[in-house]
């Protein structure tokens, strides 16, 4: 700055950097903290547009105002895994914009429908903290809420996620980690739904002719189809969100991490095992909760998505005659079809495996 001393423009350096936020360290969070995230998110058709360009969903309840009419809802709702997509991208600048790696999932539950319009913000709680033997990482774990324009929580979940230290010599006051549960009970799945009407849920308009009674505990499907992710694409995506993980943007500073390039968003291949899904499980029109989940390794521009599903359990609904539950774990793979159900390999997985989701769906009976 002309005129300014040398010391004078060192303290203006300083006043600027500290006006941008270089992320949370694992060091900075406080177990029990309440951390209000910004910045609200009204969600419109033209996100929903976007999403299915991405994604290719095809599930008639989301995709039809008149068919989920017919059903029971007031028009068709936004996608879970977009309303899942948006309340997590809230979080990001807070909780993981400094994180090595996401690692997993409980307690989701997706708590009313979200429609179109609708306006969506975050809270999360710390309720776990645990340093790495290494001292450079800890694991961060976070129970995040979505909120709508009313104050009705939408969706509730729980992750941890692999946070670096600023200060490898830094201390932590208190570390816990939290006891979670290892299935959502099907009693908390469905009580936010509207009353269905099953008989008028057309089958034909829907895309397939399997309901709630014809899956069975152990089945396996093969989705067939495979997905090629563009590097723009998962850009989009991830843009589209609000998600600013430095992993999945900034190309210049990917080349020096151990894979020498950009990671694609988890909650993209989530998006695309879903999507793909379709072909199998075509009316399982909604995501009820989130048991467990693993990105197992990550995915690149380039590769090709392939899905296969396992009917872990099949529930009633308490009070509800209308819809049954589903456990599926959907198991995602880069570069491999799935007819032989690539999985868990002794200790690890097959090298082909990339997600590993254990979560609950509803479908008609």
């Amino acid at each position: 700055m002309p005129g300014a001393t040398g010391g004078a423009r060192q303290a203006l350096a300083r006043e600027a950097t500290m006006k941008t936020n270089p992320g949370r360290f694992f060091e900075d969070f406080r177990l029990g903290e309440t951390i209000r995230h910004a910045t609200p998110r009204t969600v419109t058709s033209g996100d929903v547009a976007l999403y299915t360009a991405l994604y290719g969903p095809r599930f008639a309840v989301q995709s039809s105002d008149a068919f989920a009419a017919a059903f029971g809802y007031d028009r068709a709702p936004l996608d879970d895994l977009l309303v899942f997509h948006v309340v997590f991208g809230k979080t990001v600048p807070d909780i993981s914009l400094n994180a090595v790696a996401n690692l997993g999932y409980a307690e989701g539950r997706f708590l009313r429908p979200v429609y179109p319009g609708e306006t969506l913000n975050s809270v999360s709680e710390v309720i776990g903290l645990k340093e790495s033997s290494n001292r450079q990482t800890g694991v961060v774990y976070v129970r995040s809420t979505g909120y709508d324009s009313a104050g009705e929580a939408v969706l509730s979940y729980c992750r941890w996620v692999l946070v670096r230290k600023r200060d490898p010599e830094a201390r932590i006051e208190a570390e816990a980690v939290p006891s979670l549960a290892k299935a959502v009970a099907p009693e908390d799945l469905a009580a936010a739904l509207p009353p269905l009407k099953p008989e008028a849920y057309d089958a034909g308009l829907a895309g397939s002719p399997h309901r709630f009674g014809d899956y069975a505990a152990g089945e396996r499907i093969d989705h067939v189809d495979g997905m090629t992710v563009e590097e723009a694409e998962h850009q989009i995506a991830t843009r589209l969100f609000q998600n600013t993980a430095k992993v999945h943007f900034d190309g210049y500073a990917a080349k020096d991490t151990r894979f020498g390039k950009r990671l694609i968003y988890g909650g993209h291949v989530i998006s695309l095992a879903r999507g793909l899904s379709f072909n199998g499980l075509g009316n399982a029109f909604a995501i009820a909760g989130i048991n467990a989940g693993r990105h197992v390794a990550p995915l690149f521009a380039g590769d090709t998505v392939y899905a296969w599903s396992e009917v872990l359990a099949v529930a009633d609904l308490p009070g509800r005659s209308d819809v049954g539950a589903l456990r599926l774990r959907t198991v995602a793979t880069k570069n491999q079809p799935c007819g032989a159900h690539p999985d868990k390999a002794g200790e690890g997985y097959d090298p082909a495996v990339i997600l590993d989701l254990d979560y609950w769906a509803l479908m008609p009976r």
